[in-house]
């Protein structure tokens, strides 16, 4: 009772703190919320938008549950999940945050994974995608491609560290896994088109209302992942103005010492722990670090995901039953696993293609790349703001349909 008396009164304060703040500085969490605001409209929902449209129609007609018979003799000896984690985990690293933890709730409701499996799988299906690794922060603000390398490479080892070590999480609690291998029986390619057919017989909704769904789920979902976006960037504002970035960064010093780090990559880092954007953007403009040395903070950060990514990730399991205290725990091994990497593959990739191993220099066969993920990153920018809107007009036409009839 006595805890619960102070997480209330410690939650209070934290958010009175934080109204206050809003108040005596309005300027500058109008910037903030303007920043979150325009990442989000103008590379997250155009970016997100399809892939999740075309995960819940794949789900709808079966074809999940058909890769998932095919790739269970594969997912299930290394990491402990069904065959279907290998489409989450697909999914989850093409389009990105949160789309993982989205995947996975909705195959949670569908009884297509047990809660233990879910916890498993959400711990490794969430990453950042390429476009974001290579596009927003290498070329973007470290302006070396080759970087980007470096920082995908290390981030998907990262995953399937999490994978690997997740395996082991609940052994003892994992009952169901017995009995569905018993179950599993009979020609592979047969038993999937199998499961197929029986799961589009299932959903008796017409093709129709099947797009409409997948329409308005995940423009609901968009919403709230902008919300939190904003959120978290205005909070981020507001704590390096507080100067409580500041007072934990001053904390890690003596840590980042240990590890032969510069001291100024601290406040980077806290501001990290919160927004990923933000940290990396911060880390690449400390010019008191090596490449290196950046490069080793930025993974880490990726790995995290930052609060911002949890907050959306906790949201869409709530809908479930599969608790977020795994995959927040997860979240500090795919950082520190995705930091070591980074160290690993330093120079066996980017001193292979570049001279300069340790300063930020640019490579010059990097331009070539430099140019086209600016390019993207460009399209996205001129385009995403148009499909945003328009996705926004049909989602209004849906609902309205919806609650008239």
């Amino acid at each position: 009772m006595y805890k619960s008396k102070m997480k209330t009164l410690a939650l209070s304060i934290g958010v009175t703190i934080f109204a206050a703040s809003l108040i005596l500085m309005p300027g500058e969490s109008l910037e903030a919320s303007i920043r979150g605001l325009d990442m989000w409209w103008e590379i997250v929902f155009p970016s997100l938008l399809p892939f999740f449209i075309v995960s819940e129609m794949l789900i709808g007609f079966g074809v999940v549950r058909f890769i998932g018979v095919m790739l269970e003799p594969f997912m299930r000896p290394i990491f402990r999940v069904p065959g279907v984690g290998g489409f989450v985990w697909a999914m989850g690293m093409a389009s990105g945050f949160p789309a993982g933890a989205k995947l996975t709730a909705r195959l949670r409701q569908e009884d297509q994974i047990t809660k233990l499996e879910g916890e498993r799988l959400v711990s490794f299906t969430n990453s950042s995608n390429p476009l974001f690794i290579f596009g927003a922060v290498s070329v973007g603000f470290f302006q070396n491609a080759t970087l980007g390398i470096v920082l995908a490479a290390a981030h998907y080892i990262g995953n399937v560290c999490v994978g690997v070590v997740m395996r082991f999480y609940g052994r003892k609690e994992d009952q169901e896994m017995t009995r569905r291998k018993k179950e599993k029986k009979g020609f592979i390619i047969k038993e999937a088109f199998s499961a197929l057919h029986q799961t589009r017989i299932e959903d008796k909704r017409p093709i129709g209302k099947l797009l409409g769904d997948a329409v308005t789920s995940s423009i609901q979902t968009l919403l709230m992942i902008g919300g939190f976006i904003i959120l978290f960037s205005v909070m981020n504002k507001m704590l390096y103005h507080l100067h409580i970035t500041t007072f934990f960064a001053e904390g890690l010093s003596a840590l980042f010492i240990l590890f032969q780090l510069p001291e100024p990559l601290s406040i980077p880092f806290i501001s990290g722990l919160f927004e990923i954007t933000l940290g990396s953007k911060l880390t690449s403009g400390i010019t008191e670090a090596t490449l290196l040395q950046q490069a080793i903070i930025t993974s880490f950060i990726l790995g995290f995901s930052g609060f911002s990514v949890q907050a959306q990730v906790a949201s869409i399991l709530a809908e479930t039953d599969i608790r977020f205290k795994p995959f927040f725990y997860a979240r500090f091994i795919h950082g520190l696993a995705a930091s070591m990497a980074t160290i690993l593959l330093w120079k066996p990739i980017y001193g292979r293609f570049s001279d300069d191993q340790l300063s930020n220099a640019i490579p010059v066969f990097a331009r070539h790349n430099d140019a086209f993920w600016t390019d993207v990153l460009y399209w996205l920018k001129s385009v995403g703001p148009v499909i945003t809107i328009l996705s926004l007009m049909v989602y209004i036409i849906l609902y309205a349909k919806r609650s008239s009839s």
